[in-house]
């Protein structure tokens, strides 16, 4: 990876959809030079995917909720992780050293579905003994973009 690769991913951070042909005259290359680079950064595993991020507000889920959970045995967190990880609402399943836990992140719409899921789906999940939950009031930033090196050794 060199630094026009890092320019590609920086630009693709940024807006997924750019046309191959503006991120080439944005870096000064041929656009068939830029689609091949980027077919071997997905090959390679450095570029996983393309998601869009949509409203969630539009979509009656605007309420966040960071859930920690405490497992009744540490020595199944892969399988308490994978459980956890097929419930929908769930964006986010996070192992954390320290305690032995998992955090979830989820959307929902309200506090009803959120005691829903809670009682239906995570606390009476084998393995889980006991979760805390807390609920976001506002949020300041939110992204997956991750903060590249101008150099890539």
């Amino acid at each position: 990876m060199d630094r026009i690769d890092l320019q590609i991913l920086q630009i693709l951070q940024k807006k997924a959809r750019v046309p191959n042909v503006e991120v080439a005259r944005e870096i000064g290359m041929a656009p068939s030079a830029i689609l091949e680079r980027i077919k071997k950064l997905e090959a390679q595993g450095v570029i996983k995917g393309y998601e869009v991020r949509l409203n969630p507000d539009m979509f009656n889920c605007s309420m966040i909720a960071f859930i920690h959970i405490t497992m009744t045995n540490p020595g199944n967190r892969i399988e308490t992780g994978k459980l956890l990880s097929k419930i929908e609402q769930i964006q986010e399943v996070h192992y954390l050293a320290g305690e032995d836990c998992i955090m979830v992140k989820l959307r929902v719409a309200d506090n009803v579905e959120l005691e829903i899921i809670l009682r239906t789906k995570i606390t009476n999940l084998d393995g889980v003994r006991d979760a805390k939950t807390f609920i976001v009031l506002s949020t300041y930033k939110e992204s997956a973009k991750i903060m590249l090196p101008e150099t890539f050794e």
